[in-house]
């Protein structure tokens, strides 16, 4: 049963029918590929489209490497495997293959979704106890870093899945890597924050550095040895990062500097396949990764707001708005109490999963009141990071996140592997009684959470972004606007985002923050005071200062056209051919 004490109770299940749709004048499956009513919210890029393959990601040169694949021959698989190591190369402030992440992919030829889980564990040596000894875990530094588990992942995604030689998937990352590419004026802002951090060390210094000043938008960014050590990636496939060269010169680096890594850490890890989380939408179905993604946030949200008439509340109005935030504040609660590694604790997913729970939740909403304090409910059976779509004309689709934790890591690049290590440690709990806790061989809990939704059991859209705990929230809307309010992929990226930040809940240490709303200053004014009367504590962004970098495709089942967007605040485009 749902608990509510503490939360304004209201029969909000109910909606007013008869409230006033603002963009709504026919059904979502009318419109589904096109968007002939009037949007509030217009894209200024247009929607990208293709029938033999699109590709979103943050960075154009990562989604021509994927397309690049695909003409060569390959299938989504290969072409993601390609636009993975390209974003670790050309977007390196955001993932690599230092980090960790997790893939969602439908095969056409199995008409099936599969879930790749491909996080490292905390080190045989990170106990609690080490690092209360130490004043707590580090936002930076040697101590930050858990096992390193995406590199595994592309190669059990590659295993399963792929049709192209490694040696070719990985030669577009290869050659940006070893001639270089030239520096965004993004990329160029976000390493200005860290020079002074890399010009103290010799590797870093070397790559990100011009002699230890700034790097200037223009300039051509070298990485290789990283670009080295992807060639032994794909010559020598999993064994190369495992227990390989790559494995014993990260562990002598780790050693060197304090870390905790063992060869027997990296040989121990090993990503996992297995099946996606899911529920139904109206007459779509919605995959996720299952913890410990929180991925089941995004599902549980989806099943609450299914409850009410989002039709008729209407796209970004308040009371649309108001909604979504009330039922991530429920699905965040339950998270905190419930969600961790499932091999160390029974997380109840069936329980916080279905409809009777979503509708005992729905009930304690409260449609004209913000609720403060949020505690969990009773289920049965009790940045930074980056995401990127891909989409072949073959029918497989493929979403993937994949994340060094906040901007640059842990700012160590590892010797002379070239790679940029992860500072995913700082999402631990150092709590005893908290079901994340820290524990040697233990996964941490993740944000990170790719999206497939299907329709008659083919995929129709595929969504994602990074942002942390505001994943679940940005895809939140990703999926309503597109679904509900008929938007193109383009149009519901680009879209004034939201996002609510509720304490003690954030991920990353200190697990605090305040209890507001933030918004883009895009919202009409008359919206914006609508929620500040209905209690929301609310701080705004600049006009396009929001959360994430949304990737989506969205799929015509009849046509087989391919529709991509990617969002404009990164260095984000789609292609398509």
């Amino acid at each position: 049963m749902a608990f509510c004490q503490g939360v304004s109770e209201n029969t909000g299940a109910g909606v007013d029918k008869t409230l006033l749709s603002l963009f709504i004048k026919k059904s979502p499956q009318e419109y589904i590929m096109s968007s002939p009513h009037a949007i509030a919210y217009p894209a200024f890029r247009p929607s990208i489209m293709g029938r033999n393959g699109v590709v979103t990601s943050g960075h154009h040169l990562a989604s021509q490497a994927g397309i690049q694949i695909m003409k060569a021959g390959g299938n989504a698989i290969d072409a993601a495997i390609a636009t993975a190591a390209a974003l670790g190369v050309v977007e390196p402030q955001s993932s690599g293959a230092g980090g960790d992440g997790f893939i969602l992919i439908y095969s056409a030829k199995t008409g099936t979704v599969s879930a790749i889980n491909a996080t490292g564990a905390a080190p045989t040596g990170a106990t609690r106890e080490f690092y209360l000894q130490r004043g707590g875990i580090p936002m930076k530094g040697i101590l930050s870093v858990s096992i390193p588990g995406l590199v595994d992942g592309w190669l059990v995604a590659h295993e399963h899945f792929g049709t192209r030689p490694l040696e070719d998937i990985f030669a577009p990352a290869i050659a940006f890597c070893e001639d270089g590419f030239p520096l965004s004026h993004k990329l160029a802002d976000s390493l200005r924050g860290e020079t002074r951090r890399f010009a103290s060390d010799p590797y870093t210094r070397a790559v990100f550095t011009n002699d230890g000043q700034p790097l200037s938008p223009g300039d051509i960014v070298y990485q290789k040895d990283l670009g080295k050590t992807l060639r032994k990636i794909a010559a020598e496939g999993r064994d190369a990062y495992r227990t390989g060269e790559i494995a014993r010169a990260l562990v002598a680096f780790s050693q060197s500097r304090g870390g905790l890594f063992t060869e027997a850490d990296l040989k121990n890890h090993c990503a996992r396949i297995g099946d996606p989380i899911a529920v139904t939408y109206k007459d779509y179905t919605v995959y996720e990764t299952p913890p410990n993604s929180s991925g089941h946030i995004l599902l549980q949200e989806l099943n609450i707001v299914e409850n009410f008439d989002l039709q008729a509340l209407g796209c970004n109005t308040a009371e649309s708005i108001h909604l979504m935030v009330e039922a991530k504040k429920l699905a965040f609660a339950d998270r905190e109490k419930y969600v961790a590694d499932p091999d160390w604790i029974d997380v109840p997913v069936e329980g916080l999963l279905s409809k009777e729970y979503a509708k005992e939740r729905a009930a304690c909403i409260d449609l004209e009141r913000a609720a403060i304090h949020v505690p969990p409910g009773i289920p049965e059976s009790v940045e930074d990071t980056t995401c990127f779509c891909v989409a072949d004309g073959e029918g497989n689709a493929v979403c993937q996140l994949q994340s060094i934790q906040s901007g640059w890591g842990a700012s160590l690049i590892a010797g002379d592997t070239g790679i940029l290590l992860n500072n995913r440690m700082t999402y631990w709990h150092l709590e005893k009684d908290h079901p994340n806790c820290l524990m040697p061989g233990k996964r941490v809990r993740h944000t990170m959470n790719p999206v497939i939704v299907a329709k008659d059991g083919k995929p129709v859209l595929i969504c994602g972004t990074p942002g942390a705990d505001t994943q679940v929230q940005t895809n939140l809307q990703l999926v309503t606007h597109i679904l509900e309010f008929g938007m193109t992929p383009q149009e519901a990226v680009e879209a004034p985002r939201w996002r609510s930040l509720q304490n003690p809940m954030e991920s990353t240490v200190p697990h605090t923050c305040e209890d507001v709303l933030q918004l883009e200053s895009r919202f009409p004014t008359i919206e914006c005071e609508a929620l500040a009367r209905k209690g929301h504590d609310l701080r705004y962004l600049s006009n396009w200062g929001g959360p994430g970098n949304a990737q989506a495709i969205q799929i015509n089942p009849e046509t087989g056209t391919l529709m991509g967007g990617s969002d404009p605040r990164r260095d984000g485009y789609a292609v398509a051919f």
